[in-house]
């Protein structure tokens, strides 16, 4: 057991209202499979992770993609600043937080953040993205005010949100930089970082199948 309790923001993986950035070359049915296979390889590697609580963080509704282990909880209204921010707040002691835009995530990489001393002297642990932003964050104590203002979704992102940390006077731990997908680009690059899971199956599947 960890004392940390582990959430996974997402949204429900429909066609049209998940990874828009990869149509064209893919259609938004093909888009949405594979960001549901991202976002099931992310929910069972943090099932078999010690945690204190599992949380999903969903805007939609789940579906057969989510395991069992897992509290459901509402994402909610406004920017992704502020919706990171409620996340933490439903929280009580540790917590950490995921994307579903990273399938490659093992229980190995995020070893050290649920360790038995992964507290000790330490205030926050985060995870960079290869484009700028992040995909963990850890917080010892649930501080929402450290993500609203942030800006989202930018080259900056993680780098303005780790400063944020730091000018908080926090004790920051680093992850593994990571690639999110985010473009059709990436889907090849983080399919082959685990290519025993469902995200690199379904890639594989598309490609060789017809388009549509």
């Amino acid at each position: 057991m960890s004392a940390t309790t582990l959430l996974v923001i997402a949204k429900e993986p429909l066609p049209g209202r998940v990874k828009t950035r990869l149509t064209p070359p893919y259609t938004p049915d093909q888009a949405a499979r594979l960001a549901e296979a991202a976002l099931a390889d992310t929910l069972h590697a943090v099932r078999d992770m010690p945690a204190r609580r599992r949380v999903l963080v969903l805007e939609g509704h789940p579906g057969p993609w989510l395991p069992a282990g897992f509290d459901v909880v509402p994402q909610c209204a406004g920017g992704l600043d502020e919706r990171l921010a409620h996340a933490f707040a439903g929280c009580a002691g540790p917590a950490l937080l995921l994307g579903m835009d990273t399938p490659q995530v093992t229980a190995r990489l995020l070893a050290p953040a649920l360790a038995a001393d992964a507290w000790h002297g330490c205030d926050a642990w985060f995870g960079p993205a290869a484009d700028g932003g992040f995909w963990a964050l850890g917080l010892a104590e649930p501080r929402p005010g450290l993500l609203r203002g942030v800006p989202m979704s930018t080259p900056t992102t993680g780098a303005r949100q780790r400063a944020r940390l730091v000018e908080a006077g926090l004790t920051v731990r680093e992850l593994p930089e990571l690639l999110d997908v985010d473009t059709a680009a990436d889907v090849a690059r983080v399919a082959a970082a685990a290519p025993r899971g469902r995200f690199a199956a379904t890639a594989a599947r598309i490609a060789g199948g017809p388009r549509g």
